[in-house]
């Protein structure tokens, strides 16, 4: 059965890619960033600017990108087709450790737009993707309001502040007397992209909505989505040797002595039956990738004849400011080029410096090895400068993740819709 899906807050296209892999077809994109909306359209969707008729939208040969800004986006054509899934990400920075945090009064929010689509679209399933920031203490309130908000999108807050929405949302939820179809179950997963085979620590929080007349097994999306990936078998596989043996056997002896020895005071806590595969590391996500030249870090050259695998100099690493390690699970991909607090963009190489005493080189990671780090696929065309594209993939959801969580809204829905 074809499944059809609609994506608000596209971005540089992280779960466009996730639910396309999962076998979702596209009715709709929305986006308002500017280099965003041209890797989208560099990718093969239509781009429309904002205010275009929903009867053009409605009749494109090619799946639309509304361009703009999403609250002048009229999306009520969508309901008669029957839209599976509505996914997307609304901008974290109200809510993200790095920006300034004003969470529910900040204009950014997005969530009240994603909640007017599911009134439009009446969608059977969503996926809605966020900072961990969200679940912070501080932000606990709003937090539930959002999912209370989620199962009763239907009861209008127009005029009123979000608390007093929230005290007729958990009176209409207590009386339990809404009809199924225009309810929505609601769960909230906190997830680490690392547990799911992205190579990076990435924590982040999904939330996941079924409309409740579908009537879904839950246990089967909790089986779906369970860890798949685990750090513990990561250092046993350094212990083993298998992690060389078996993924790198060229690294030299040095560089794997070094990286055994900074794991050798973890404990390894793995339980009988258990079958995670290892974290994947920096190292594993840079597979084939051509080495990039240190002697031409030119900002133009794509070496190895590889799009956006590009040399750029000026890389550094003091106190603070550390380069992500080759065995590990990169650094969090944060929306920036080079600056960004941490060294995420930095990473230290094998090679060690001119005259030894142990001291390693180091650069910055290129654009397409970002981009492997996020699990793009590397026939993913990216667009702008250098920065522009370093900041679609920070804000994005990884390929992988977001695949996961598809393909379990997908195989939920199948089974619901396969009952007599």
């Amino acid at each position: 059965m074809e499944r059809t899906s609609v994506e608000l807050f596209a971005g540089g296209g992280g779960l466009v890619q996730a639910s396309t892999n999962a076998g979702f077809r596209h009715l709709l994109v929305s986006e308002l960033a500017k280099r965003a909306c041209e890797t989208l359209e560099a990718n093969g969707f239509r781009g429309y600017d904002e205010g275009t008729p929903s009867r053009v939208l409605a009749t494109s040969e090619v799946t639309p990108l509304a361009r703009g800004d999403v609250r002048s986006l009229d999306m009520t054509f969508l309901a008669e087709r029957g839209v599976d899934l509505l996914a997307g990400g609304p901008p974290c920075q109200p809510f993200s450790l790095g920006g300034v945090a004003r969470g529910d009064v900040d204009e950014r929010n997005m969530f009240p737009e994603m909640f007017r689509a599911v009134r439009e679209i009446r969608p059977k399933a969503v996926i809605c993707e966020n900072v961990r920031g969200l679940l912070r203490e501080s932000f606990a309130p709003y937090f539930e309001y959002i999912q209370r908000e989620m199962r009763l999108p239907f009861l209008r807050r127009d005029g009123a502040t979000w608390t007093e929405h929230d005290s007729a949302l958990k009176e209409r939820l207590a009386a339990n007397d809404t009809d199924l179809a225009m309810r929505y179950e609601v769960q909230p997963f906190p997830v680490n992209a690392a547990d799911y085979g992205v190579p990076q620590i990435r924590n982040r929080v999904i939330l996941v909505a079924f409309r409740a007349d579908l009537g879904v097994d839950w246990d089967l999306f909790h089986e779906a989505v369970e860890e798949t990936h685990s750090q513990q078998a990561l250092i046993r596989s350094f212990q083993d040797e298998s992690y060389w043996d078996e993924r790198h056997p060229t690294v030299p002896r040095h560089v794997r002595d070094r990286a055994r020895a900074a794991w050798s005071n973890q404990e390894l806590p793995l339980s009988d039956g258990d079958t995670r595969a290892p974290w994947r590391t920096l190292r594993d996500a840079l597979a084939r990738l051509p080495e990039i030249d240190l002697e031409l870090l030119d900002k133009k050259t794509p070496q190895g004849g590889v799009p956006d695998h590009v040399g750029w100099p000026g890389a550094r690493i003091y106190h603070g400011h550390t380069p992500n390690e080759l065995d590990r699970p990169a650094k969090t991909v944060k929306a920036g080029v080079h600056g960004v607090p941490g060294g995420e963009s930095v990473m230290r190489l094998d090679k060690l410096a001119a005259g030894g005493h142990g001291d390693y080189l180091y650069r910055y990671m290129t654009v397409r090895e970002t981009a492997r780090v996020m699990t793009f696929g590397d026939d993913w065309t990216l667009c702008g400068p250098r920065g522009e594209r370093m900041r679609q993939l920070g804000n994005a959801v990884p390929v992988r993740l977001g695949e996961v969580f598809a393909n379990a809204v997908r195989a939920t829905l199948d089974k619901a819709e396969s009952k007599p």
